[in-house]
């Protein structure tokens, strides 16, 4: 890759850019592949290890990886990973991005398979905002398609979000063909009661799950022309927000989130990049290939990573390739977080 200089006047704060103007301000930081849910769309026969696998980021090369994120403007990191919950010392993790000057709100996206038992901790250490996940809303079914029983603890871990005063608590469903239209009515309930922000978000086909895909797609259209037809109201997209079109009713508690990558124009004002648990950069989900972070990382060196990143950025394609069938390397949505 031809690096292009895109050093700064002195005193001005650099945001991260490329080639379409489009600048990046929010970092998904993946902080392990591994994961224990066996969720039939990503890992249905469970997180297999192969001898290919990278030694995870340490603490050092996260904080020295966040600090150079933060100096050339992001500002909102989201952990991700596999499920970020297998690491011990994830709140050592959410602590070192916290504070890191620049850094204005840390979130972390979680199964909740534990979340119950980490949460107070996890606040402690500086967590501004949650991601749980829940697919169905009827246990057995939440069983069904994430191979475990743990749909009471991902509810516990709403209530308890709620009672230590988290304003940002989202619940993730992925929409599935078979199962989503069915339980709409019980999701829709959950919102009314809930200040949580429900995101339904489009199966994204990969590698390993083709079949499943052509099987069970269901267009986010579908909800959205819906919510329009009783009355929701599209709301402004916050700054550093992720992809979501958020919606509104005046009879709701929550709200509710559509993430479409199907959608029209769905890359056009995409300010969000990745780093996988082993450093390599994604500038998009569904890129070919990852940038490999690492040397630069344990350099002492930090301007040179920070031009490093800004010339690897300016490079970023116009977008995914999905409605060609084009996934890119990702053969499964735990490999980078999603």
């Amino acid at each position: 890759m031809k690096l292009i200089n895109l050093s700064t006047p002195e005193g001005f704060a650099p945001t991260l850019q490329d080639q379409h103007q489009r600048r990046f301000t929010y970092l998904r930081l993946s902080v392990t592949e591994a994961c224990n849910f066996r969720c039939a769309y990503c890992l249905p026969n469970g997180y297999c290890p192969n001898g290919q696998a990278r030694k995870e980021l340490t603490l050092g090369e996260i904080e020295a990886l966040t600090r150079a994120f933060a100096a050339n403007g992001t500002r909102k990191i989201r952990i991700t990973g596999g499920e970020p919950t297998l690491r011990k010392d994830l709140a050592e993790i959410i602590r070192i991005c916290k504070q890191t000057t620049g850094i204005e709100q840390v979130a972390l996206t979680s199964n909740g398979y534990r979340i119950d038992k980490q949460l107070a901790e996890f606040r402690a250490a500086g967590l501004d905002a949650l991601n749980l996940s829940a697919d169905s809303l009827q246990a057995p079914r939440f069983k069904m398609i994430t191979g475990h029983d743990k749909l009471a603890a991902v509810m516990r871990g709403l209530d308890q979000a709620a009672e230590l005063g988290f304003e940002r608590i989202k619940l993730n469903t992925v929409l599935l063909r078979e199962h989503s239209l069915q339980e709409l009515p019980q999701f829709m309930a959950l919102v009314k009661q809930r200040n949580i922000s429900l995101r339904f978000i489009e199966l994204m086909e990969t590698g390993l799950q083709q079949s499943y895909f052509d099987a069970q797609h269901l267009s986010g259209k579908v909800i959205e022309e819906q919510l329009l037809n009783e009355g929701w109201q599209r709301l402004p997209r916050a700054p550093h927000a992720g992809p979501a079109v958020e919606y509104a009713h005046p009879d709701y508690v929550g709200r509710i989130g559509l993430i479409m990558p199907y959608s029209k124009n769905f890359c056009t004002d995409c300010n969000r990049l990745r780093v996988s648990s082993s450093g390599q950069l994604h500038l998009c989900l569904f890129a070919d290939q990852g940038i490999d972070l690492r040397p630069a990382l344990n350099q002492e060196n930090p301007d040179a990573l920070h031009a490093y990143l800004r010339a690897v950025v300016n490079g970023k394609q116009t977008g995914h390739r999905l409605n060609q069938r084009d996934s890119g390397a990702i053969q499964h949505l735990a490999m980078i977080g999603g």
